[in-house]
Order: C-alpha cells, then structure tokens, then sequence
C-alpha cells in the first residue's frame, strides 16, 4: 500500500465509525507562543481536550502534518524523521479503551493486512498515584486469544518514560495546567524469525521493533504539582504514516520505503554522489567529472557506506522538512523558526559538502519532494518556485561563506586551543566557537559537527548560550549609550 492507500483507509475507516475529519493544521502554530512547530496532531486541539465542545463533535480525524525541530540531532538512522503525518483520532468524552484498542487492532490487521503475530504492544506500569492499566492489559489479551496467538512476552508494562504522553514529556517535566495521560503502544517486529522478544528496549534499540502508533487515554491535568482527573476521558491516538509504510512494505529503514525513493534517487543523481544509498559503488562507476570527490579518497569501504548512507538520510530528511516549513511562509533568519529552517538547509549542504558536492543542488530535490508529496499535498505545486528561490538565495549566501569559516575553524585547530590539564584531547574555547558564528555565520551546531570528524571537543551548548548572551547584552548597552548620545 502507497502512503496514500494508508492514508485513505484509515480516514475511511473512522468516518464509518462517525468521525468527522477535521483540517490539517498549519505547520507554525498560529497564536500560540508557546512553541515554533506543530509537533502533534493533539497540540491544535488542546483545548477540546481539556472540556471546550468541538465544533465537528466529540469524535474526530484527520492527518497532521509535523516537525519536530528537537529531532534533528538524531538524524542519519533509519527510522527518525523530523517532519513527519500523524494520523490522529480523538474521541473527546465519547468511547474509550474499550473501543480505541480494538479499532486500532482492526485497522492493522484487517485493513493494512499485517501479520498479529508481529505485533507486540507495552501499557503503562503506574507512576505514583496513577494507577498500573489494567483494563488495556486485558482488552489485549482478549485480541490476542481471538487471533490465536499467546498474549504470553506479547504485552509489557513500561513507565513514564516511555508510556506517558504530554506535549513537555514526562509527568514531572509538564507545567501547570498541562493534559496528559498514560498510553499504550504498538510495535511491529521486522524480524519474526528470531527469538522470542524478552526485553522491549532493546529490540526497539536493535531496530527489530518500531513503534508504529499508541493511544493516549488522556484523562489528567497538572494542577499544584500533582494530577487531578479531566471533567472527560479522552482518547488522543497518534500514527506515525512513515512508519505505517514501513511496516506495510517490510521495510525496516524508512529511507528505502516507496514514500522516500523518488528523493532518495533524486539526491543522488543531482548531486552526482559516488555512493548509492545502500550500497558502495566502486572507483570505475564514479559518475564522469566525480573522480576527485572526497569519498574516492576514503580507503575504509565500509565508513564510505556509512557515510553515503547516513548523510542522504539527512539530506533526504532536511530538504522534506525545509519544503513544508517554506511553504507555511518561514523564511531563512537568525531567529525562532527561521533560525531551525537555515540549520537544515545549511546542515544538508554541509552533508552534500562530506560526498564531495560543490555545487548547488538542492532545487532538484525540492522538485522532488514536491512531485512526491503531490497527491497529499497539492498546496506545495503552487508555491514551488517560490520555495525554491528562498532555498536557492539561502545556498548562495551560506556559500559564500562557508569556505572562509572553514578555513578560520582549521587555522583555530593549531592556533585556538586552550589548556585542558585533565585530558589529553584538543579542545577550542567557547570565544573562539563564538567569533566563528559572529564573524563568519558558522552556527554553533556546525562547530561541533566538524570538531566530530576532527575528534577535537567544543564547549557545550550552554557555553556558547553564554557568550551569545554576553554579547547581546552589551550589544543592548551600547545602543542604550548611543541612543541617550
């Protein structure tokens, strides 16, 4: 099934249980300070799920679009995307377990035709005074009988860590007046044929297991530090779309499902990038005017794999994300979601620059994502040339700069070290970190990248937070001065 058949079915399949679908929100969160994205497909709905009526009624569908702009440092695996469907339903005071867990069940099996005996799920175990569920514990062990399967090393219990959803994540990390709840997950094995599943994490770890939805029972609200019940019990279920692909197609690795080929191919013919994602192509099949590219100087087969691999994973990623956040009217700046849309432009031509690639190519792609999104996303045909002019611009001008800011990191290399005496490795200092973003443009992010490969250490993220923060506030002063002048 295409990731449209997925999306079709499902919607389908919950307005012939009376949902009404309601619309996609916007990707930049309209009126709402509190964040730069819409990360869920709950967040446009906080409100109906905290006793405020819907207009559409109290069951509901729809497909989100989402970016989470927390994810982009895990990047380069083949299962995490920043941008990303949810397929959501709700049920605002309306059913509960009892019919969200088998619904979910019937949708996964009957309607995505996927095999039960590669489905485990976990529940939450209990947190203080939030009781251990039960009720799902047993509604699963119901379906599993019906199937003629063992519930037996099927279900687990898991804590707040990893069944408990809220926007802010944990219990103790939600702020007052905050909805939440336990939830209950489901997750297919891609590889049946191995032992028994004894310990949930780390087959999830290993890339066995991929979580490929949960329902949140969202029935509590933070208020005075603890947790009192909602007026309703809420039903707030989350898919991720790429991830049902993936396990609709058997295919562990998102990158190499049918949702991300056309990108795939498209970086790498744009780019002329001598490694084929998912294999290495030898010296004789480098593309004609390639031969000097960085990966032909690699002599470790193996690391020139893995470096194809995980940097079209980020380019493929990024460039997706930039397309959807240019067309919800972001542009590239220094600040809030422009400062996280110019990381990922900057953090795929720094990736393309790892493969050898010198010129501009990420128009291609862009063209790319945009006919690949086509059928789910028309709106991205309209403003195509515009999303490609402002990626374009953003290429020359990181460009221009990007070759002089590398050459001051290399001379700060043998030049700016500091004395570290409890260690033996190199290390720059948070000031030098900071000339190279004031003066050159160079995002701290890009600092620590290449201080990576170098296996040289950069200050932390808090450090240079501190020296930005010197610098603005003197900034501020000396403009107080002038202005008083």
């Amino acid at each position: 099934m295409t990731a449209l058949d997925i999306l079709n079915v499902y919607i389908q399949f919950f307005e012939k249980r009376d949902h009404k679908r309601i619309e996609n929100s916007s990707l930049v969160p309209q009126n709402d300070p509190t964040t730069l994205f819409t990360s869920s497909g709950m967040q446009p709905i906080i409100k109906y799920l905290l006793g405020q009526p819907h207009p559409e009624g109290k069951r509901l569908v729809n497909v989100q679009n989402c970016f989470r702009a927390q994810d982009i440092d895990e990047i380069g695996d083949n299962r995490h995307t920043t941008f990303f469907r949810m397929l959501g339903n709700w049920s605002l005071g309306d059913y509960f377990k009892s019919e969200e867990i088998p619904w979910f069940w019937e949708f996964l099996v009957s309607e995505l035709k996927l095999d039960p005996k590669r489905l485990y799920v976990s529940v939450f175990e209990g947190y203080k005074n939030i009781e251990r569920d039960e009720e799902s514990v047993e509604i699963w062990k119901e379906l599993f009988k019906k199937a003629g399967i063992e519930s037996e090393g099927r279900i687990f219990y898991c804590g707040v860590n990893d069944n408990w959803w809220s926007r802010s994540g944990t219990p103790d990390d939600m702020p007052e007046g905050e909805p939440g709840g336990p939830d209950t997950e489901v997750y297919f094995d891609f590889r049946p044929e191995e032992r028994k599943v004894e310990d949930l994490e780390h087959e999830v770890k290993s890339g066995r297991l991929l979580e490929i939805g949960n329902s949140v029972f969202m029935t509590y609200q933070k208020k005075n530090g603890s947790f009192v019940e909602l007026p309703q019990k809420n039903v707030d279920f989350g898919g991720g779309l790429e991830r049902l692909v993936a396990a609709t197609e058997d295919q562990p690795d998102i990158f190499k499902t049918s949702l991300f080929k056309d990108i795939i191919t498209s970086i790498r013919e744009s780019t002329g990038l001598a490694v084929e994602y998912g294999r290495t192509i030898t010296q004789d099949h480098y593309p004609s005017g390639h031969e000097g590219q960085v990966l032909h100087e690699q002599k470790d087969d193996e690391r020139f794999r893995k470096v194809g691999e995980t940097s079209t994973r980020i380019i493929a990623d990024h460039i997706t994300a930039a397309t959807f956040i240019i067309a919800n009217g972001v542009v590239p700046s220094n600040k809030a979601q422009g400062y996280i849309l110019r990381r990922l432009i900057r953090r795929s031509m720094l990736r393309a620059r790892d493969l050898g690639v010198q010129n501009n190519f990420i128009k291609h792609v862009v063209e790319k994502v945009i006919s690949s999104y086509r059928n789910t996303d028309p709106y991205l045909e309209d403003k195509k040339q515009e999303i490609i002019d402002i990626i374009e611009s953003e290429e020359n001008k990181f460009r221009a700069t990007l070759d002089e800011g590398l050459k001051e990191f290399e001379k700060y290399i043998t030049a700016g070290f500091v004395d570290k005496p409890e260690t033996t490795k190199k290390m720059l200092d948070s000031k030098t970190i900071f000339k190279l973003y004031e003066t050159f443009g160079f995002p701290y992010e890009l600092s620590k990248e290449e201080g990576e490969k170098r296996g040289i250490e950069i200050p932390s993220k808090e450090e240079f937070d501190i020296e930005l923060q010197e610098h603005q506030q003197k900034s501020r002063e000396g403009a107080k001065k002038k202005f008083n002048n």
